[in-house]
Order: C-alpha cells, then sequence, then structure tokens
C-alpha cells in the first residue's frame, strides 16, 4: 500500500485550500469529500445562498422603498421558486471553481465517500484504505438541534433546506437570534413573509456590543419583525396546517414553517476519533497554535475545531496548517485581529473587544461614536441608520463596531489598522475621499480631538499666535 504525502478529510473551504497548495507543489494528495459535490456547507448551504438571497431581498425592499426617493412605490409578489432558482444559479457558477477535475488536474487525488481512521496514519473510505504521512481534518459544523419537545414530530427547516423552498412561508418563526437567524429573518420578512424571532437571551447577537446590537433590534423591529429576547421555545405542536411553538412567559406562536437557527456542532461523529487517538470534546477537535491535533502528523482547520465558525477563518487555519505540514516552517495562529459581518440590513461588522471586554481586561478605554446619518453619502442613499463605535486606548484601536451600509467592507480600514499598529491619529490624517461612507472613520477618530482643538486654551493660543505673527 503506498502512502500518500497529505491525505485531506473535507473539501470545504480549509481542506480544498490546503489541497490546492499541497498538489501544486508536487506532493502526493488525496482529498476525500463525503458529499457528492466539492465546496462545503458555505457554497452549497451557507454564505454563497444566503448573501445572494439576502442580496434579493434588499432589491425587493428598494423596489418597495421607491417612494423614498422619489419614484412611484411599486408592491412586489415574490415567487420564492424564481428566487431560489437564481440562488442556485449563482451556486453553480462558483461550483466550477471546484470542480473536482480542477483539482485532479493539479495531481491531486479526489474520492467521494465518508472517511474514518482505523489507526493513526490509515483511513478507511468507499472499502479502500489509504495510508498517509500527515493528515488535515477539515469536515465543518452542521446545525445544532435544540431538544424542544415536538420539533422532531411537526418539522422544521435549517439552512440545509431554505434554498430548496419552492413557497413562500405566510408565517415564519425564527428560533434562535444570532447571525444566521437575523439574517434569514430580515430576508424572508422582506420578501412577503410574517416572521418572529425567538432568542433565549437578554439581547439580540450575545457576542456583540449590547449597545449595538440593541441598535440592530431596533431597526429590524422598525421593517415588522416580531422580537421575543429572554424567550425559550419550550414545545412545538401541530394545529391543522399550522405549528404551534409554546415558549416561555405564556408565550404562543403560529407559524408555517419554523426555522432552527440557534448555532452549529462539529462534524466529528464518524470519523473514527479514538482510533486514530485524537482528543476531542462537544466543541470540536482539540488543536493546538499550529494547527496540530493530539497526534502531531494529523492537523485540523475550520469549524471543526473552530473557535470562530467563519470561512475565512478556515482559510486562514489553512494557510497555517500549509506552513506546518507542506512546508515544514512553524507557524502559529494569531487571532488579536479576526472580523466578521452579521449581513442584515444594515450590516453589523466587528473585528476586536467591545467595550466591555476592553474594561474586564483593566483597560480604561477611550469610546469613540458616529453616526450614519451625519455622513453626506449615507444621507444621499438613504441609508442612515447605524453608526460606528471604536474602542480605544491611547491612541491604539482595540475594537470596533460598525452598524450600517456597508458596514462589511468598512471594517477593513480598521482591520488593517489593528492589524499594523496603526494609531487613530494616522487615520485622521489620512485623506478620506468625498462623499464615501468611508469618511466616518476620519469622522469618528476626529471626535476626540475636537474637543481639545477648540478648547479655550486653545483659542488662546490662536489669538495670541495671531498677534505675534501680523
Amino acid at each position: 500500500m503506498s502512502k500518500q504525502d497529505l491525505v485531506i478529510i473535507g473539501g470545504g473551504a480549509g481542506g480544498l485550500v490546503v489541497a490546492s497548495v499541497a498538489a501544486q507543489l508536487g506532493l502526493k494528495v488525496t482529498l476525500i469529500e463525503k458529499e457528492p459535490k466539492l465546496g462545503g456547507d458555505c457554497l452549497h448551504y451557507g454564505c454563497v445562498p444566503s448573501k445572494t438571497l439576502i442580496h434579493v431581498a434588499k432589491v425587493a425592499s428598494l423596489i418597495r422603498r421607491s417612494g423614498e426617493y422619489g419614484l412611484p412605490p411599486v408592491e412586489l409578489d415574490v415567487d420564492l421558486a424564481k428566487v431560489n432558482d437564481h440562488v442556485r444559479s449563482v451556486i453553480e457558477h462558483i461550483q466550477h471553481h471546484d470542480d473536482p477535475e480542477r483539482f485532479r488536474s493539479y495531481g491531486c487525488e479526489v474520492i467521494f465517500g465518508a472517511a474514518e481512521f482505523i489507526d493513526p496514519h490509515t483511513v478507511r473510505v468507499n472499502d479502500q484504505e489509504i495510508r498517509g504521512r500527515r493528515f488535515v481534518i477539515a469536515t465543518g459544523s452542521r446545525p445544532f438541534i435544540p431538544p424542544i419537545e415536538g420539533l422532531q414530530e411537526t418539522g422544521y427547516l435549517t439552512n440545509l433546506e431554505l434554498f430548496s423552498m419552492r413557497t413562500l412561508p405566510s408565517r415564519l418563526v425564527v428560533l434562535g437570534g444570532g447571525p444566521i437567524g437575523l439574517e434569514m429573518a430580515q430576508a424572508f420578512n422582506r420578501l412577503g413573509s410574517q416572521v418572529t424571532v425567538v432568542e433565549r437571551l437578554p439581547h439580540l447577537l450575545p457576542q456583540e456590543d449590547p449597545e449595538i446590537a440593541n441598535a440592530l433590534q431596533n431597526a429590524l423591529t422598525a421593517e415588522g419583525i416580531e422580537i421575543h429576547t429572554s424567550t425559550s421555545a419550550e414545545g412545538v405542536s401541530r394545529e391543522g396546517d399550522d405549528r404551534v411553538i409554546t415558549c416561555s412567559g405564556n408565550l404562543k406562536l403560529n407559524a408555517e414553517q419554523i426555522l432552527v437557527a440557534v448555532g452549529r456542532k462539529p462534524n466529528i461523529e464518524s470519523l473514527g476519533l479514538e482510533a486514530a487517538g485524537i482528543n476531542f470534546t462537544a466543541k470540536g477537535i482539540v488543536a493546538d497554535r499550529r494547527m496540530r491535533t493530539s497526534q502531531r502528523h494529523i492537523y485540523v482547520c475550520g469549524d471543526v475545531c473552530g473557535p470562530y465558525p467563519f470561512t475565512h477563518m478556515a482559510e486562514y487555519q489553512a494557510g497555517i496548517v500549509i506552513s506546518n505540514a507542506v512546508f515544514r516552517f512553524p507557524k502559529k495562529t494569531r487571532y488579536r485581529v479576526v472580523p466578521w459581518v452579521t449581513y442584515t440590513d444594515p450590516e453589523l461588522a466587528r473585528v476586536g473587544l467591545t467595550e466591555q471586554q476592553a474594561r474586564e481586561q483593566g483597560m480604561e478605554p477611550t469610546v469613540l461614536r458616529f453616526e450614519f446619518k451625519d455622513i453626506d453619502r449615507a444621507l444621499a442613499e438613504v441609508e442612515t441608520h447605524g453608526m460606528t463605535k471604536l474602542v480605544t486606548h491611547k491612541g491604539r484601536i482595540l475594537g470596533a463596531s460598525i452598524l450600517g451600509p456597508h458596514a462589511g467592507e468598512l471594517i477593513h480600514e480598521i482591520v488593517l489598522a489593528m492589524q499594523t499598529g496603526t494609531k487613530i491619529g494616522d487615520i485622521s490624517a489620512t485623506i478620506h475621499a468625498y462623499p464615501t461612507l468611508a469618511q466616518i472613520h476620519k469622522r469618528t477618530v476626529n471626535t476626540v480631538y475636537a474637543p481639545k482643538l477648540f478648547s479655550a486654551g486653545t483659542r488662546r493660543l490662536v489669538k495670541w499666535i495671531n498677534r505675534l505673527i501680523p
């Protein structure tokens, strides 16, 4: 039996990056994917279809809001089947980049089937045994289904079924006020469903700054989405064609469909981790900062190990794996500057520490705020809801939250500043084109200088200079 240089289990974002690089560098690589197509959850059930649907819903919203722009208002009758056909066409277009023949052209062996370790150096797939010098586990995650009485019997949706639906539900209850739940709640509300969100914690997006999360909640409520926080779903039953969700506080909700979006769980079952001697917990496979498991020749990346369930994190970790497993050059992860985005409208983007986290670490941060309603480009586009919140300490940026139009794009100026150690004074001194949304960065940091600039002392200094110099 020949031994491969690298055996990769999982053909999603992380696994494909490692496979592409390793094969093109001449290593003997085998890529194993359980599903019949490469691309992983992100391409088929996550990032790509959800952002496509979100954009369609945004277009529908703009059409309905056309009166705000001086145009005749228009009512829409949305055909979800046609919308999801469009979603499918986008997936198929991107799928070409993940064609298995592309990877085979690099010299990578691609096998479709479920891989299982039978010992630390061997996996079995489709009754075939493959030995490897090094392995990479990149099997991703799947929706977590909470143990709610009656939920399994009455039926529910997750992101796995959402983009193949052909009929728009008249009433949709979303369990979970995290990123996926809120993105889909707003999208379906804009397409024409009556939407209710149920979140067991006191505020939506519990990982975010409460001030920012509450501002987003106000925006969603203003669009007609019903939101219940500090509320838990306790049981589900059928009443005719309806599903009835019984919640804490004697709340009952009727729905045509239920979307479960309460979190994710790692795909670690059936991998034979015990046979390989790999340590894991309910949160995923345990890895060190070089992305090595308890078996040093077996690496891991992506949702299956955490700590952040993002495609860009899987790709970043894949780069760490390539350095250590392919180039054999020691490199460790650094998670101080990790951006993420919730693609609601307005978008919510975040990097680094919140104000509360900075205080918990013993710092007294200077917090800077600026609202989009005072940015000319936002006014021109009637997209004025939201703000930036910059957490700083002695001129350095500790973190930022941006709620507003194109926040996912705007956050990267802050990301780069944090990565390079750029101070807020450098942002203030940087020319920002007018009129752009990016001007909000300059306006935000300038709020720290205005009190000093226009203080009584500065006024006296200016008067003295102008008397001294004719």
